[in-house]
């Protein structure tokens, strides 16, 4: 006998239909699963048969193929158990029927327990997109993942006898449904700029950094305060959009961290991975690509503490996805494409010993050892870094002052106003931000006066700035001119901007 299960597995961020075929006929004891199936999958023969006896199911002792169709498409996971199970029982005519329209996804363990899987939000949006309402069976939690999707029906089940008995009419069950509003809140940030002593300069560039996602560097010496800036970032970004939200979830889904109680995704994300990191664990890839840490950032921020200790070929991995906003890994089972638009704040000592140009320290480091040391950072990839700027040494009276600083609370709000100018010019762009503008909408929007052109030619022969580094002082002085609700650069809007070039500034 011949049964068939509709399935569906994600893709990147996407989602494909997997119909199961499962064929139960004469021949000697036997299970394959065909369909380009990977190891977890021609595992599944010995949790299914475990999983039928356990949840008393009788298993045949005939001849069993399973086909995973389309079978051009590589398949991974334990996706797949459930459907096998279902199509077996169905096979077997020890499950009368499956109505139409039913989606089956979930991992099986020996017992009969379901167990979850990753990347079933990207799985629930794709079916919601369908022009017909599908019934999702998942296992519970992620049932709890997916409520939150409209246009589909989300049943949850513990275990094999349950979808069952439901399928049976012995068991009667509602749908899971949990609203947008009741996911999409803004959290309370643990971290609050008014916790930081002094370093207005640093806040400042913070502030334009949120404000027109623009990239950031701190450098100073131990102790300085860099740390501690760069993880006020987020409490200062504004909420994701629903859209924004929905892409994020997906990539958190897909690489198995998206928490049970916080189906949504609601906050931009802040990531920062250990100096020790290797490029694929950044970038993405593994021998089915999975995404790395940079598209888990996506739409948040990305830090690298101590950036100068990470590796050099790490670092340069950087370089297109600060481009181009997304990321492709090419392996030999797949080639994907995950988003990585991201903000990205690197903090570094200035020399090895951390002391070069602290007027308290002395600092032990040659010209020779400073240079290899900030070799790491290519011309490249600082030209890439919009904001780059110097965080001294705090003074002991700023330390000990009891004055009160200004909150994040009250730097996101201009943020926000920013942003919303920013939403208004680039409506038909399709950017966001002006950390995202590309040359054409250079020329369009950061139109200047006779005055501030000069001015900007004198800056650019005297600090030799390479044609990347113009366009980066531009879009920061945008973003400089939006935040005081400016329509035009003025001289002053590019002077900031210039000051946030301190190592194109700065001459050993």
């Amino acid at each position: 006998m011949l049964a068939r299960i509709l399935s569906a597995t994600s893709f990147g961020i996407d989602a494909r239909f997997v119909e199961v075929e499962v064929d139960v006929g004469a021949g000697l004891p036997s299970f394959h699963i065909v369909g380009l199936p990977d190891n977890a999958i021609q595992e599944a023969r010995e949790r299914v048969r475990s999983a039928l006896k356990n949840s008393g199911f009788a298993f045949p002792a005939q001849r069993i193929t399973v086909n995973l169709a389309p079978a051009f498409l590589k398949k991974t996971g334990s996706d797949f158990d459930l459907p096998i199970a279902l199509g077996i029982l169905l096979a077997t005519k020890q499950l009368r029927s499956l109505p139409e329209g039913i989606v089956a996804i979930g991992e099986l363990s020996l017992s009969g327990e379901l167990r979850p899987v990753n990347g079933v939000f990207p799985v629930a949006h794709f079916l919601s997109l369908q022009e017909k309402q599908y019934h999702v069976f998942l296992p519970l939690q992620n049932a709890r993942e997916s409520a939150v999707v409209e246009g589909i029906k989300v049943f949850g089940f513990r275990n094999l006898n349950e979808v069952c008995d439901f399928l049976e009419g012995k068991r009667a069950m509602q749908p899971l449904s949990r609203s947008w509003q009741e996911c999409f809140f803004l959290s309370q940030h643990e971290e609050d700029l008014a916790e930081v002593k002094g370093q207005r300069h640093g806040k400042r560039a913070l502030e334009i950094a949120a404000a027109g996602g623009h990239h950031l560097l701190f450098m100073g010496p131990p102790g300085s305060g860099k740390t501690m800036l760069a993880r006020k970032l987020p409490s200062i970004l504004p909420p994701l959009t629903v859209e924004q939200a929905i892409e994020v979830t997906k990539i958190h889904s897909v690489a198995g961290i998206l928490s049970e109680d916080k189906p949504l995704v609601t906050v931009p994300p802040f990531r920062a991975p250990h100096h020790t990191i290797s490029d694929v664990a950044l970038i993405g890839g593994g021998q089915w690509p999975k995404p790395g840490e940079i598209s888990l950032a996506h739409h948040g921020v990305l830090f690298l503490d101590e950036v100068l200790e990470f590796r050099r070929n790490v670092l340069e991995a950087l370089r297109e996805p600060l481009e181009t906003g997304k990321i492709t890994v090419s392996r030999v089972n797949a080639t994907i494409t995950y988003p990585a638009r991201f903000t990205l704040v690197l903090a570094c000592n200035p020399c090895p010993c951390g002391y070069f140009g602290d007027p308290k320290r002395p600092c032990t480091c040659s010209p020779q050892q400073i240079l290899r040391y900030r070799s790491k950072l290519s011309g490249p990839l600082l030209d890439r870094i919009d904001l780059q700027v110097e965080i001294p040494r705090l003074e002991v009276q700023e330390i000990l002052s009891e004055r009160p600083e200004e909150s994040s609370a009250d730097v996101r709000k201009r943020v926000e106003e920013a942003r919303k100018i920013q939403e208004e010019r680039f409506r038909k762009e399709g950017i966001l931000t002006n950390g995202e503008m590309k040359t054409r909408h250079i020329k369009k929007f950061c139109l200047l006066s006779r005055d501030t052109k000069h001015f900007l030619e004198e800056t650019l022969h005297r600090l030799s700035l390479s044609a990347r580094a113009y366009h980066r002082v531009l879009k920061v002085a945008r973003t400089i001119a939006d935040l005081e609700g400016k329509e035009h650069i003025e001289v002053r809007h590019l002077a900031e901007a210039i000051q946030y070039r301190f190592l194109d500034r700065q001459r050993l």
